[in-house]
């Protein structure tokens, strides 16, 4: 099943004061669209919204049904969520909690299948944790419990994948091997992706489109090669930027200084 995700007029406030204002975009089935901006911009406010966990005024659809009116088991069934800070329960097994992922299509009065706990097992093991599967959470390295988070959101096999910093506890190439595996995924299985990306030039090697938020509000949204232009991103991040394209034609967006001093070997 791929379904397109929209969402028309978000708003999202907090104390009286909006992080997200009337932001309307869209995904199509097997899209991947990466949401950057700076710290503050609403990126994570405008994804719990389309997950339907804060508050929110306007309209958010998934396949054509108005996420508002499902119920949360059926949400689940379309919507999985990598939060940036997800709650763990440190006495669970890495089995045990990758498996909450295939909650919604179990019965009210059933357990879990051979079906099921192969689904978690392939995940695991394509997320290199296998070996983990029976330690408990409280004794995984933060870049191991990021990667069983993404192990029990892929285990969920919901049509719309949700990430918010996916991999911004692993270090440089366990966060290209996860990423690379959230895009094998996708073609495979034909997931719709949103997500929140810090790393920028990673956000231009990965998705389709890019949505650049400041201040809640959209500010550019396109392919990588129109968003990612030296003069917005200065003036959203507060900073100089260069953008290069490499030999392999991918986009490096990298951060210049602005004192004296170039950091150069002689």
């Amino acid at each position: 099943m791929t379904a397109q995700v929209t969402f028309e007029r978000i708003s999202v406030r907090y104390d009286g004061a909006f992080a997200v204002h009337e932001v309307s975009e869209s995904a199509a089935p097997g899209e991947w669209v990466g949401i950057i901006g700076p710290n503050g911009a609403g990126k994570s406010s405008l994804l719990r919204a389309i997950a339907h966990i804060v508050p929110y005024g306007g309209v958010v659809g998934v396949g054509g049904e108005s996420i508002a009116k499902l119920s949360r088991r059926r949400r689940a069934q379309l919507i999985a969520y990598v939060p940036q800070q997800p709650e763990l329960p440190g006495g669970m097994g890495v089995l045990e909690y990758t498996l909450l992922g295939r909650t919604p299509h179990i019965g009210y009065f059933n357990v879990e299948s051979e079906e099921d706990r192969a689904v978690c097992a392939d995940v695991l093991d394509r997320l290199d944790l296998a070996a983990l599967a029976h330690r408990q959470l409280s004794t995984l390295s933060g870049g191991e419990l990021q990667r069983v988070v993404l192990a029990r959101a892929l285990a969920q096999d919901a049509p719309v994948l949700l990430l918010d910093e996916p991999t911004s506890a692993l270090d440089l190439g366990r966060r290209v091997d996860a990423l690379e595996l959230v895009d094998e995924l996708r073609r495979e299985r034909g997931l719709t992706v949103l997500s929140a990306m810090h790393d920028l030039t990673l956000a231009a090697q990965f998705a389709d489109r890019l949505i650049l938020l400041s201040d809640g509000g959209i500010v550019a949204a396109g392919k990588p090669v129109d968003v990612l232009d030296e003069e917005v991103l200065g003036a959203c991040f507060g900073g100089r930027v260069r953008v290069i394209v490499d030999e392999d034609g991918d986009l490096l967006v990298v951060p210049q200084r602005t004192r004296a001093g170039s950091g150069r070997l002689n």
